[in-house]
Parts: C-alpha cells; sequence; structure tokens
C-alpha cells in the first residue's frame, strides 16, 4: 500500500508541477495598464471629434468618448468631456464620477474642479460647490470662468466674504463677456465700499 500511496503521490506531483509550470497569463484585467497597452494619441484624437459633436450629437459625442477612454483610460480630458456630455443630460451623479475621475487626472488644471462644482450647485450641494470652485482657483488663480461661477454662488446663497469685492473687481475687468462685466460691475455697487 505504501508503494501505491508514493505512486499516487508521484503522480500528484507532477501534476502540480505541470500547473505551476504552465505560463501564467501575461495581464489581467486588474492590472494597470502599461504605457505600451495605452494608446494616448488614439483618445486625444477621438476626443476632438467628440468635442465638435458635443452641442449637436451628444449620442455620437458619447460614444467617441467612450472609445476614447477604452484607448486610454487614464486619458483626463476624455474624462472632463464625458461628464460634460452627462451633467448636460442632468445625470449629475455620472456627470460628478467622471469630474473626479479628470480631477485626478489633471492635478493641475481648473476645469474639472470647476465643472464637479456646476455639478454639485445644480444638485443644491452649495457648502460643496463653493469648495469646489476655491479648489479650482487655488490650482488656477485667477481663473475667470471659475471667479464668476462662485462670486455668483455666493451672491445668490447670500453667503459673500472679504474675497467676493475682489473677485466681482477682476470679473469687471476681465470677465468672459459684456454681460458679465456689467453684472460685476452692478454687484459692486450694491456692496459696500471697502
Amino acid at each position: 500500500m505504501s508503494r501505491t500511496m508514493s505512486g499516487c503521490c508521484v503522480v500528484l506531483l507532477m501534476l502540480l508541477g505541470g500547473c505551476s509550470a504552465q505560463q501564467q497569463p501575461v495581464s489581467s484585467p486588474y492590472a494597470t495598464p502599461s504605457e505600451v497597452s495605452r494608446n494616448t494619441v488614439l483618445a486625444q484624437q477621438l476626443t476632438e471629434q467628440a468635442i465638435e459633436q458635443m452641442e449637436r450629437h451628444p449620442d455620437k459625442a458619447e460614444r467617441l468618448l467612450r472609445e476614447a477612454l477604452t484607448a486610454d483610460l487614464y486619458y483626463g480630458p476624455a474624462h472632463n468631456n464625458l461628464g460634460i456630455v452627462y451633467l448636460s443630460r442632468g445625470m449629475l451623479y455620472e456627470a460628478a464620477s467622471e469630474f473626479e475621475w479628470a480631477r485626478k487626472l489633471m492635478p493641475g488644471h481648473p476645469d474639472p474642479r470647476m465643472n464637479l462644482a456646476l455639478t454639485l450647485e445644480r444638485a443644491g450641494r452649495t457648502d460643496e460647490a463653493l469648495a469646489a470652485y476655491d479648489t479650482a482657483l487655488a490650482v488656477f488663480p485667477g481663473h475667470i470662468q471659475s471667479a464668476q461661477a462662485l462670486a455668483r454662488l455666493q451672491l445668490r446663497t447670500g453667503r459673500t466674504d472679504d474675497r467676493t469685492p475682489a473677485l466681482l473687481d477682476d470679473i469687471a475687468l476681465r470677465g468672459e463677456s459684456d454681460t458679465w462685466r456689467q453684472w460685476a460691475l452692478a454687484q459692486r455697487l450694491k456692496m459696500k465700499p471697502d
């Protein structure tokens, strides 16, 4: 019996050894993509095509952005623009998720933070929106779109602070449009002089 038992052990060891000698798959769905497997150039091209389609053909833009993210999951502008598509459809949770991805992938860029703030504002989360506008201005001081949005939200909610007059002065000088500049001047005149 011991001879039979040792024969079984040898066969078992050979089988186990053969299993471990099999080549393991090169990649796993849980593995971080390598630079070689990421196609950033294609992701950029698809994102540019999507931007051209966003206003008139949002479904096509969404498809192109998803293709861009398939080419390179870590291409921040594709996440940011997909978030814009979702925000335009009122899909706030999905938009916020994409803006969070973009924010992490584009650490020095204000747009994902400002877009996240707009999403939070639409969701009625004023405190988080104000904080997100602040982070947009922290990474890009003087970003006029963020300054406009922050000042507008502060005034709309009655939550002005010592920065509000300076924001309004900046908007009055550098606002994106004449409408913004006139708005800032009118709001500044309503405030007490400092």
